[in-house]
């Protein structure tokens, strides 16, 4: 006869977009050992025995809340690189719209700010947050391989796409992320601009080709 659990039910995606809202905000609000199932079946409007069956228990309903939700914002990403990193003619024009657009979002986004919160207070708990997630990867492969195309293309030199997708990263968001204290502190467009404009200055400067000498300008 098996001991083994019964296996978890997918469910309604509706329902488990509710769980995973409700979930994220109590586990924001109360921290992951002070929120209550009962809490959070109560704010998605569905039965605790509902959220057992999807999830199994309170430790696997707040990894799967973390993982779903950048998740969501992994599509997210994805659908701004079409719209900056897509057909361009000027990189250093395409790279700063991304980068900007980049930043505002970390530095204005009250969801990424909150998940990055609880995952730093929750990381010594939970070994697993420190590991790269499939979220996390997706985003930067999928960096990496526009990055690639744009060299060969010609309009940048990447040895290394995936070093170029991490740098990129870091440059546009390092400093935002810094001086907003992830979101917590204001930063005004200009600023961001600043910012973003400034690390993009320094990812070309390591990535745009060289033009040998007989084709550049007089």
């Amino acid at each position: 006869m098996s001991n083994s659990p019964p296996p978890l039910r997918q469910g309604s995606p509706a329902k488990r977009a509710a769980i995973v809202r409700a979930a994220l905000e109590v586990f924001v609000r109360e921290g992951y050992t002070r929120a209550s199932v009962d809490a959070i079946a109560a704010s998605a409007g569905v039965s605790k025995r509902t959220i057992y069956d999807y999830y199994g228990d309170k430790e696997q309903l707040f990894l799967s809340t973390l993982e779903e939700t950048k998740s969501a914002q992994t599509e997210e990403f994805q659908k701004l690189l079409e719209r900056t990193l897509g057909q361009i003619d000027d990189v250093e024009a395409a790279l700063t719209v991304f980068g900007r657009e980049f930043a505002t979002e970390i530095a204005r986004s009250a969801e990424r700010a909150a998940v990055m919160r609880l995952m730093i207070a929750e990381a010594t708990h939970f070994p697993a947050l420190l590991e790269p997630t499939s979220a996390n990867r997706s985003v930067q492969h999928a960096l990496a391989d526009r990055l690639a195309e744009l060299s060969e293309q010609g309009l940048l030199d990447i040895p290394d796409p995936m070093e170029a997708a991490e740098f990129l990263g870091l440059l546009v968001t390092g400093r935002v992320n810094h001086r907003s204290w992830y979101g917590a502190v204001h930063l005004t467009d200009a600023e961001i601009s600043h910012l973003v404009a400034g690390g993009i200055r320094i990812f070309l400067r390591a990535y745009r080709p060289n033009i040998p000498a007989h084709q550049a300008q007089p």
